[in-house]
């Protein structure tokens, strides 16, 4: 029981805490003995820039159609070069209407029928004629420089794929969804771009990522992380995911918390969709850093850190009793604490009061492990389905 206790301990340590730390001593080890990294530039020359797709896969975004567009056009990038394609996926609502005012800035895919997003992005690249492509979605702001930025990293024959950074913004201080949704993207984005400085990042979000149009692969159309796995399963062909901070795309977290759970839940669930699927690249044998980025970063956070961590009370619990040590009574006093914290942070949450972060971000840490265990019911009732309910944003 001890064996088990402290194997449980150690696997949400490593999984939140440890990865990064050997992650930031092998990359200033590299930095010290490996060659310097090369500095990537586009020419001087912007007509021998490359052409580019600007892709925006949407259903039901009639609020955001022109922010977008308005968006796109202070993109700092030759016009000619940048073509913004929309794919409307079943749209309900004015999505369409709204979009037919821009017939001369942007191509329009619309198919009546509602199959999801992975469906869309199948339809939408195979219908794009630039070498790259860009993924973005409807509700994002991205920053002037960033298609600039994304192109830059292709340079790099190398690079399959290009994930820029994903920033969440609160429209008020007790929007506490964004707030503990902005707090994890900082410590996510820390990570990917220590991965990719690494070898690769793990994955791209669709917020804003890129792709090298010949290395798309058809995906299911019950994929539900479209975008992870469609740039994770490049790395099967000897690429690698570069990962810019130079490109970002700014949205507004989710309205509450129970909208937040939507997003979570579904993650969760594609997560361990994307664990079965990319499966072959837990070979350490064939993809030895990559096996160790996607198990350490990924799988165990998908799939077994949250048992360990429920694992944990019963027992530490168990322990106690049987007075296996002081140790064991001071472990769970920690326990003890942390979860009152989270508690305290829920409280203060639903009733709108004042947000104390180290409360709320035990709190959110908590919440994103429990829709681990929603998400395994959600895959088990999801048949073949690709769609899913969106998430309110605030």
């Amino acid at each position: 029981m001890e064996t088990a206790f402290w194997t449980c301990l150690f696997i949400v340590f490593y999984t939140y805490i440890g990865y990064g730390i050997i992650l930031w001593c092998c990359i200033h080890i590299k930095r010290i003995m490996g060659p310097a990294r090369p500095q990537l530039s586009l020419p001087e020359d912007t007509s021998l820039w490359p052409e580019v797709t600007l892709m925006v896969c949407a259903y039901n975004e009639q609020d955001v159609v022109d922010m977008k567009m308005e968006n796109t056009r202070q993109i700092d990038y030759p016009k000619d070069k940048l073509h913004m394609l929309w794919v409307t996926d079943g749209s309900t609502d004015k999505t369409n209407e709204r979009l037919s005012r821009y017939r001369g800035e942007a191509d329009i895919l619309f198919q009546p029928e509602r199959q999801g997003k992975t469906a869309a992005l199948n339809r939408g690249v195979s219908h794009a004629t630039t070498g790259i492509i860009i993924m973005t979605d409807a509700n994002t702001r991205l920053n002037p420089d960033a298609v600039k930025e994304i192109v830059k990293q292709f340079e790099d024959s190398r690079v399959s794929c290009v994930a820029g950074e994903k920033r969440v913004m609160a429209r008020n201080g007790n929007q506490s969804a964004a707030q503990g949704e902005g707090v994890y993207w900082k410590y996510e984005s820390t990570l990917k771009r220590w991965d990719a400085e690494l070898y690769s990042a793990m994955g791209c979000a669709g917020e804003l990522c890129a792709i090298r149009k010949e290395l798309y692969r058809p995906m299911p159309k019950d994929t539900l992380l479209d975008d992870f796995i469609m740039s994770m399963q490049t790395l099967r062909q000897g690429y690698r995911i570069a990962y810019t901070d130079k490109a970002y795309a700014m949205e507004y977290g989710s309205a509450s918390i129970e909208e937040e759970a939507k997003r979570k839940k579904r993650i969760a669930a594609g997560g361990l969709q994307s664990i079965w699927r990319l499966r072959p690249l837990m070979n350490v044998f064939r993809y030895p850093i990559v096996s160790f980025q996607f198990i350490s970063h990924r799988i165990l956070r998908w799939s077994v850190t949250p048992f360990a961590l429920l694992a944990l009370i019963p027992l530490n619990v168990t322990l106690v009793m049987q007075q296996a040590g002081t140790v064991y009574v001071c472990t769970w006093v920690l326990q003890l604490l942390f979860y009152a914290a989270a508690f305290a942070g829920y409280v203060l949450d639903a009733r709108g009061g004042v947000k104390i972060s180290a409360l709320y971000i035990a709190y959110y840490f908590l919440f994103m492990n429990t829709n681990v265990f929603r998400g395994i019911n959600y895959l088990i009732k999801h048949k073949g389905n690709g769609t899913w309910e969106k998430a309110r944003r605030g």
